[in-house]
């Protein structure tokens, strides 16, 4: 599923929403354990794939190093990487995706040296890989930049301890790629614990790594020099589940979203109920169920501010800025990691939204606003995902541009926006 970058969404606003939503499996969890495929020469089977651009990316840079990998069924892959050549990577797809970063560790365990371009993905401000090489220096990784960077490591480590110089969710994910291949033990402070790494340490796990985490965003790792192949099922996307309960709380339907990871959604709908957003927890089952919204006619929100696990995810925190625009008084959002997360709201004044910009990473949003159809354009995902909720209640057309960005993680969203009653429409140039 190839898209242009030209394609665009027509959406005609105001249309009544209802009916049911599921969350697919989670896109950002989906790269690290496509990247722990490098790590074993046996088979690996990951089902429950999301079916969006940035995985058939990470897919295909697999396959330009020799993996073989077959479909299964439509969201179960098989891959075997022990015919993998680094030497023949697909370097202009590395470009193209920031997750492929998470290529770095499990290449460096295996062949000791990696040659690797700077990767791309969203526009939502500095988001350099600092954090990783420096990370991997303090293990006695020699760091050289080289069209992008080369990294080598000669079997002996500096030091069995790395404190990471900020939270990062990819740097985590790539020392636990990295040691997993190594006997004795590595210990990783300053960790993050998101889902996304949750979901990379299980399937470590069943590769046969064993981890500690005796303290708070601390983990140890216990590698082991041949790790066997894994069958695993890929967890629900919790962001594309927030933003669907966002969506039904925005445009007033009647709207269940399925297939909600709860586990990973605590303070957002903590956020929700005092915010007088009204939900029915449907059905629950280890931490994983459906959510009804209603219609919330006492909506207010006072402050939302992302910040790292277990705190309101930042890829959430666009959702909530449209919302906010629909609800009586003033918001503050504060997205203190990104610099660039709050440029949809530019999009959203040019519809009518009253927004002050405190900083780079402070807004105030007075609602509620009518908003008016207007052209738009995606930065980045969870801003496009956004302005389609704001299109979605806006009076008039609107027309999104670069929605490449949001092909990046919510597959085929106007057929499933278009089943709730949403008229939008994908137009290719």
């Amino acid at each position: 599923m190839k898209q242009t970058h030209m394609d665009k969404f027509v959406i005609q606003g105001r249309k009544s929403l209802e009916g049911e939503i599921e969350a697919r499996g989670a896109k950002n969890a989906a790269f690290p354990l496509l990247a722990a495929t490098i790590l074993t020469t046996e088979d690996c089977i990951i089902s429950n794939l999301p079916l969006v651009e940035d995985v058939y990316r990470s897919i295909e840079i697999l396959q330009s190093m020799g993996a073989t990998v077959e479909w299964l069924e439509e969201r179960t892959v098989k891959i075997n990487t022990k015919d993998l050549n680094p030497a023949t990577l697909n370097r202009d797809l590395m470009l193209k995706l920031r997750g492929s970063v998470l290529f770095a560790g499990p290449l460096l365990a295996r062949f000791g040296q990696v040659n690797l371009p700077q990767p791309g993905g969203d526009v939502i401000g500095a988001r350099p890989i600092n954090t990783h090489l420096d990370a991997f220096s303090q293990l006695g990784v020699n760091v050289e930049p080289h069209n992008g960077f080369h990294m080598e490591f000669k079997g002996s480590f500096k030091k069995k301890e790395v404190v990471l110089s900020e939270f990062s969710v990819t740097a985590t994910e790539n020392l636990l790629l990295f040691a997993s291949v190594f006997e004795g033990s590595i210990t990783i402070k300053i960790a993050d614990q998101d889902y996304q790494v949750q979901e990379l340490m299980a399937v470590l796990s069943k590769m046969g790594v064993i981890f500690h985490t005796p303290k708070l965003h601390t983990i140890i790792i216990e590698g082991k020099k041949n790790l066997k192949g894994f069958s695993h099922r890929l967890m629900y996307d919790p962001i594309e589940a927030g933003t669907f309960v966002l969506l039904g709380a925005t445009t007033g339907g009647n709207i269940t979203v399925k297939n909600v990871e709860f586990r990973f959604l605590d303070l957002f709908f903590k956020k929700l109920q005092d915010s007088k957003i009204l939900f029915d927890i449907l059905k629950e089952q280890e931490g994983v169920g459906d959510v009804r919204i209603l219609p919330s006619p006492d909506m207010v929100i006072d402050k939302i501010q992302s910040w790292i696990y277990p705190g309101v995810h930042s890829d959430l925190q666009s959702a909530f800025g449209v919302l906010a625009t629909q609800t009586p008084g003033s918001t503050l959002l504060h997205d203190p990691l990104y610099e660039g997360r709050l440029k949809y709201l530019e999009e959203l004044t040019k519809m009518g939204a009253e927004i002050y910009f405190a900083d780079p990473h402070r807004a105030i949003i007075n609602g509620p606003s009518r908003l008016y159809g207007t052209n738009l354009g995606a930065f980045d995902l969870r801003g496009g995902a956004a302005l389609i909720i704001a299109a979605l209640i806006a009076e008039g057309t609107s027309t999104i541009s670069n929605i490449y960005q949001v092909d990046r993680g919510y597959e085929k969203i106007e057929e499933r926006l278009g089943k709730l009653g949403a008229d939008i429409t994908r137009v290719t140039a």
